[in-house]
């Protein structure tokens, strides 16, 4: 046998390696292959690819393995089983970058699913190995383990730890400041991740001065790397007033204002939220909000957008509000409560409507005049109905009970109480009834026309125990009225006067 028909069987033992793992890598793109593929112990076949001496056998071995890892958990698992993962370890710290590239991609898509598999990648020793790859020259090396690193730490405080005392925060900073979109989205994507687990890993990503650099890009071009800083600067402000603080000192107001517009949902939402995170902290800090037209630019927002969207700016203007009562005037001054009340009808989502009640009990619930603006917008009815309804979820029932007793509490506009007196539960009746027994004595015009709407004769219907809170409230509302009056509206009156027509005998 000749020389080059022996080298012409490596040469087709090669090619069908070759093909293997390209046929491979291209089948696991499709879902409905994937069982079929792990059945036929498609594992195992990759694995020892991965140490193949032809480097784009081993880099499409990689690829193949992260499309099926990528997939579900159960073959992520299998990888893990498979004692693929220290390999790939090895091989991002010997390799070329395709193949640091493709190794990376398995660990991040390992990771990905669950705390426990995000575990095994970092018991295996990959954030060593990832770490380093972060020094690489090459942008996309740096991608795809910043990448790894962010899905390792997103999942709680223990794995965010890890990642950190690998090194990996300040090389990610430096991550951010590369020129490459790409690279810039995913760097403050992983700084996002390991941020918003506790004050302590926030401090960690601030005390690497990624604040500065997150601020210089909040007018980037880019919408997907907007969302990723402004979700980077939302989860170091959540934690503490100091943080938040830090975060206005970069001085993002009132430039942040115009992403409120922002062609992408979702950069309207995290700026939404940044904003929401920096006002529920202190009166001052959303007092400078407000000074810079935060308040009127999140009205225009929730008026602009639908369903998830609009939560975040519901709850900031919520925060807002229940910091004092001038800064919930001027949510009310800027439009607030209209706007809030078409929320409120427009949602369908029980935790939107949750909110929404929630942050109207913030603006009504400091004096009369603020509990009037609510009333006037007709929101009183819409709580009571959301409160009584058997389809309300227990959250919302306790929300809307919870916002309607803080503002009749300082509610003294009775034509918007007068409709509840027909329709409120004992629980909520009394509030309002507590109302009417503040304002009649004071204002005759009131007590007047309480009684041609039918207001008084409502309150002698309604049953209270002698003694009891209730009671003493009805009888300060029957003292301000002639006794023959109160005897006229009460049950069974009209029947008592009949009785005395049949008994009486004329003259």
């Amino acid at each position: 046998m000749s020389q080059r028909q022996v080298l012409q069987v490596f040469e087709q033992y090669q090619k069908s390696r070759t093909q293997f793992v390209q046929s491979i890598a291209e089948l696991a793109t499709r879902p409905q292959n994937l069982e079929t593929l792990q059945n036929a112990g498609v594992m195992s076949l990759l694995r020892p690819l991965l140490l193949d001496v032809v480097p784009t056998i081993q880099q499409t071995a990689a690829l193949a393995l992260g499309r099926l890892a990528n997939y579900n958990d159960d073959l992520a698992e299998a990888v893990v089983k498979g004692d693929i993962l220290p390999q790939l370890v090895y091989s991002l710290a010997e390799q070329n970058r395709f193949y640091k590239k493709a190794a990376a991609f398995v660990l991040r898509a390992v990771a990905k699913h669950s705390p426990e598999l995000a575990q095994a990648v970092v018991d295996c020793g990959a954030l060593d190995a990832l770490v380093i790859s972060l020094e690489e020259f090459d942008p996309g090396v740096k991608e795809a383990a910043a990448w790894a690193l962010g899905y390792i730490a997103r999942h709680n405080g223990e794995l965010s730890q890890a990642v950190v005392d690998a090194g990996a925060v300040p090389l990610l900073v430096l991550c951010v400041q590369e020129p490459e979109v790409a690279l810039k989205r995913i760097a403050a994507s992983s700084l996002s991740d390991i941020a918003k687990h506790s004050p302590e890993l926030a401090q960690t990503v601030v005390d690497a001065g990624a604040i500065a650099h997150l601020a210089q890009m909040i007018l980037n071009p880019d919408a997907k790397l907007k969302r990723q800083v402004f979700s980077a600067l939302g989860q170091i402000s959540k934690h503490s007033v100091d943080l938040a603080e830090m975060v206005v000192e970069a001085e993002i107001f009132p430039a942040v204002l115009g992403c409120l517009k922002d062609p992408d949902e979702y950069v309207r939402k995290n700026v939404a939220t940044l904003m929401r995170e920096i006002a529920k902290h202190t009166p001052e800090l959303s007092q400078l909000i407000v000074n810079a037209g935060g308040v009127a630019a999140v009205i225009d927002y929730i008026g602009d957008c639908r369903g998830h969207v609009r939560l975040p700016g519901i709850m900031m203007l919520g925060y807002v509000a229940a910091h004092s009562e001038n800064l919930a005037m001027a949510v009310i001054v800027s439009k607030g409560v209209p706007q809030l009340a078409i929320c409120l009808s427009e949602e369908q989502e029980e935790h939107i409507k949750s909110a929404t009640a929630w942050a109207f009990g913030q603006i009504g619930r400091h004096t009369p005049e603020h509990a009037r603006a609510v009333a006037v917008a007709n929101v009183l009815p819409k709580l009571l109905a959301l409160y009584m309804d058997t389809d309300s979820s227990e959250d919302l029932q306790v929300k809307a009970k919870k916002a309607l007793k803080s503002i009749l509490q300082k509610c003294t506009y009775l034509p918007a109480l007068e409709p509840l007196l027909h329709e409120a539960p004992s629980n909520i009746l009394k509030h309002v009834v507590c109302q009417f027994s503040k304002v009649l004595p004071h204002d005759s015009k009131a007590r007047r026309l309480f009684v041609t709407s039918g207001g008084l004769k409502k309150v002698q219907e309604i049953k209270a125990d002698p003694g009891s809170v209730l009671w003493e409230y009805i009888s300060a509302i029957n003292n301000c009225y002639p006794e023959e009056i109160v005897r006229y509206y009460s049950p069974g009156y009209s029947e008592t006067l009949l009785e005395r027509v049949e008994k009486y005998q004329p003259v």
